[in-house]
């Protein structure tokens, strides 16, 4: 049995973790509590550990304190949802405590289990139990009687807690006892510690392949405004590429390695990569010359390409100054006539995700770094969102963000409509939030199983209408269940009601639709707009 964990071997069960979490990310989908197909927390848990074996292939190092740098970027830049941003959280405590260490036997293995949980709930503002904490929780509690156990025996054990504690969940949060289901997070996070576990001991995970082959360069010239407007960032100034050709027949693999780690001396973004045909080599530094004298003595060079980077910046800098404005916005949304709505109140950037697709913390910080403003408010229009926007916030420098927690799509449209450019940050900050609070909204879908919930006996295929808190509606046919969503949602001072319709409903159906709601609130104007979303037929708001 092995005795503890090495740099090889810990990233060897990373990647078995991301490996199993794929194969059963549409059964952890489908744990979903409502029952309409928005169900992603498999998806979100999948990219975000796939974001993490992106960063390891990027170095072969076995050194543990590299690895645990690169499985905490790789796991926050790649966090998509609050499962995803948690499970970049459990790792991030995990490797807190590994990154020091160059074996790992349970005792030390139980200190990272401690300290992934401690993480994991401090990045939660209000933690329940019944969610993906209490799996990771009860792991660490177990982990903690099995410091002196062998680290195969002490990990299979943990796993087994977790599954007990998993098999809990519905006991501790009635949402999930009233669906029939365990918590989603929670199996995610069992699945990928029983991967870790089967590369532990020395299994293969049948059934998914990562590529191996697929080559990690970086984008040329990919420069954000956050790279702009700090020059000192730039550690390394010159992006030095070329080949190596016509390899030395004394040169051997060992001699590629020992190349590589002569370049991580000399800079950073390293890549060294191919056999005694062919290298590929990228680095940024200060010393191109010592890159290509180094490189002189495995074969010869070509395709050589040296790129000032700091010059780049300097002319990249001057023109986005001279553009800068005060305040920014931007939204999440799916659906090109959503994307187009959101355009026409000024919205600056629309990153594509919604509920069958969360964007990652990392998305959300690509788009704030895009906008070329000294604040930009983000509305995330999905409560699974928010957690991963304010997650972006330390992943963008030199401006100041403001999360306005939208929770669905008429409340980022009235987020947007609240906001005046002539009025301070914080006076159009007040109006948003103020602004979200009195929009009532609802979404009609369809029922992906039988279930019972809200009062209502679902069958697989009825339609649905729900707001952002429960099920109000349900219909044998799409006009029915809208229509009586309606009557749920409407309030005597409601004026306007307006309707989104999407991708798969037709245009002429919708405006049959909006003819019949009209008829019925003659006093209120009845608005149809072409929302093109997925997963919803309709999406309402009244004001």
């Amino acid at each position: 049995m092995s005795k503890s964990i090495n740099g090889a071997m810990f990233t060897n069960m990373v990647i078995s973790a991301a490996q199993l979490l794929d194969l059963n990310k549409s059964k952890i989908d489908a744990l979903n509590v409502f029952p309409v197909p928005d169900g992603d927390t498999g998806t979100n848990m999948t990219m975000t550990m796939q974001s993490v074996v992106s960063e390891l292939k990027q170095s072969k190092t076995n050194r543990m304190g590299e690895i645990c740098e690169r499985i905490t970027r790789g796991a926050l830049r790649g966090a998509r949802g609050n499962s995803g941003v948690i499970t970049s959280q459990i790792f991030k405590g995990i490797c807190k405590v590994l990154k020091d260490e160059t074996e790992i036997n349970m005792r030390i293995f139980a200190r990272a289990m401690r300290s992934a949980t401690e993480v994991a709930y401090a990045a939660v503002a209000k933690p329940k139990e019944g969610t993906i904490l209490t799996v990771v929780k009860a792991m660490s509690d177990s982990a903690q009687s099995l410091k002196n156990k062998d680290i195969e025996v002490g990990f299979a054990e943990m796993i087994e807690a977790g599954e007990v504690a998993l098999e809990m969940t519905p006991q501790l949060l009635p949402v999930l006892k009233k669906a029939g289901v365990v918590d989603s997070g929670g199996m995610g996070l069992v699945t990928i510690f029983k991967g870790m576990h089967m590369a532990l001991t020395g299994k293969k995970v049948k059934g998914v392949s990562i590529d191996d082959d697929v080559e990690q360069t970086p984008a040329e010239n990919d420069f954000t405004s956050a790279d702009m407007l700090n020059l000192g960032a730039i550690e390394f100034a010159y992006c030095t590429e070329f080949f190596i050709i016509n390899i030395k027949k004394k040169t051997t693999l060992a001699d590629i390695d020992k190349h590589r780690e002569k370049l991580i001396e000399m800079g950073d973004s390293v890549i060294c990569i191919g056999d005694l045909e062919l290298i590929k080599v990228h680095v940024h530094t200060n010393t191109p010359g010592k890159a290509l004298t180094a490189a002189l003595m495995l074969g010869e060079l070509d395709k050589v390409k040296i790129e000032n980077m700091l010059e780049q910046n300097r002319a990249l800098v001057k023109k986005y100054e001279e553009e800068r404005k005060s305040i920014g916005i931007i939204s999440v949304a799916q659906g090109d006539g959503i994307t187009e709505i959101f355009k026409e109140l000024n919205v600056d950037r629309v990153i594509a995700g919604g509920q069958t697709m969360n964007p990652s913390a990392s998305d959300i910080a690509d788009g704030i770094a895009k906008v070329n403003a000294e604040t930009v408010f983000v509305f995330p229009n999905n409560k699974n969102i928010i957690l991963a926007a304010e997650q972006a916030k330390a992943l963008v420098e030199n401006r100041r963000i403001i999360v306005i927690p939208t929770k669905n799509i008429p409340q980022g449209f009235a987020a947007a409509l609240a906001f005046d450019p002539d009025l301070p940050v914080d006076e159009n900050h007040l109006n948003m939030l103020h602004a979200i609070d009195h929009v009532a909204d609802g979404q009609v879908t369809y029922a992906v199983r039988n279930s019972s919930m809200d009062g209502f006996n679902l069958k697989k295929g009825d339609y649905i209408g729900l707001n952002s808190k429960k099920i109000l509606s349900k219909g044998h046919d799409l006009s029915t269940a809208t229509i009586k969503l309606i009557e749920k949602l409407k309030e005597k001072n409601h004026s306007i009601i307006n309707i989104y319709y999407g991708a798969d409903v037709k245009e002429q159906e919708a405006e049959q639709l909006q003819i019949d709601v009209q008829a019925m609130y003659a006093d209120c104007d009845v608005e149809l707009y072409y929302g093109g979303q997925s997963v919803y037929f309709y999406i309402l708001s009244l004001e």
